[in-house]
């Protein structure tokens, strides 16, 4: 007897390269299928997800009434009401280790960016004019403080690399054994962290305590001078603060790969800064990234399905039943 394929649907389409790999182990649902009346038409009867941008709330996880597990590409899972899941019996996973390289180094690209004022000096030279050497004002990272509010996969890359520019270390991260922070020094709290940091990069998960983190108070509490970079989710940050921040010339500028909202509007205001970089959530986006993204989280869909544990089991509670 030919073994049944187990119906997986996807958000995205598979890449290419990896669709042969992928057809051997499942039956494909979505997203070929999807129209904008019913984006979620092959859904009900799908046993697992790989899931992308969708928010999977309740009512859209009864949708389908056999789904076993919903594997989210990257490493957050706000977008999952995993109480929701863990109530229906449904597995939530995640891919924590495939986005580290891609991220860490695109946010040391927009700290770079930032420091040496490479979007103001691209609008000048496109405005015409002579001696910009004269005007240009940049800021040399070597000596200079990298805050890290957290201090996971990413952030420990990010302070490699950093380390190479000549930067000294500092983190905050209450989830931590304070012996685990290796060569970076640990601050208590995240205002004290703002205050020793020249650049101050953000690498938590969204979650209720910490929307809006970054807001008034803490931006007051940055060093005058100071670089804000986000590459972890958009809600933790306050845009009119941050706007304020620059405004007053207390930040010296802000990269940005993540925002509330997603994407901004053309029109924003952020957007038309020369001292802001933003980026369309994409840091995780390289070849190579996307690949172990998809890769872990098909597998583990492939596992919870056929029984086996995952190894990132976001609600591991949910295994016993």
């Amino acid at each position: 007897m030919v073994a049944t394929l187990p119906l997986v649907w996807f958000e995205r389409e598979i890449l290419p390269d990896l669709r042969a790999r992928v057809a051997e182990r499942a039956a494909i649902l979505g997203p070929a299928s999807a129209t904008p009346d019913n984006p979620y038409e092959a859904l009900p009867s799908a046993a697992g997800v790989v899931a992308s941008q969708h928010v999977y709330d309740g009512a859209l996880m009864d949708l389908a009434p056999g789904l076993k597990v919903i594997a989210r590409t990257g490493i957050g899972y706000d977008k999952v009401d995993v109480a929701a899941a863990t109530e229906r019996g449904i597995a939530v996973t995640n891919t924590p280790e495939g986005p580290t390289i891609s991220t860490a180094e695109h946010a040391i690209t927009l700290m770079m960016m930032i420091a040496k004022n490479v979007k103001r000096s691209e609008s000048e030279l496109r405005g015409g004019g002579s001696d910009f050497y004269t005007h240009h004002v940049g800021i040399e990272l070597a000596g200079l403080t990298l805050g890290l509010v957290g201090y996971g996969r990413i952030a420990r890359r990010v302070a490699e690399i950093a380390s190479g520019l000549g930067m000294n270390i500092a983190a905050n991260d209450p989830y931590l054994d304070p012996d685990r922070f290796d060569g970076a020094t640990r601050s208590d709290t995240v205002e004290e962290l703002a205050g020793i940091s020249d650049v101050l990069s953000l690498h938590i998960p969204l979650t209720e305590a910490s929307v809006g983190l970054v807001g008034h108070d803490l931006l007051a509490a940055m060093k005058p001078g100071a670089i804000l970079i986000n590459t972890a989710r958009g809600g933790l940050v306050d845009a009119e603060a941050l706007e304020a921040a620059l405004d007053s010339g207390h930040l010296f500028g802000a990269g940005l790969d993540v925002t509330d909202p997603e994407p901004l509007p053309p029109d924003h205001p952020l957007l038309r800064r020369l001292d802001v970089v933003v980026t369309a959530h994409v840091a995780a986006g390289t070849a190579g990234a996307k690949r172990r993204i998809f890769n872990s989280a098909f597998d583990q869909v492939v596992q919870v399905v056929n029984g086996q544990k995952p190894p990132h089991l976001v609600n591991p509670e949910v295994w016993a039943r």
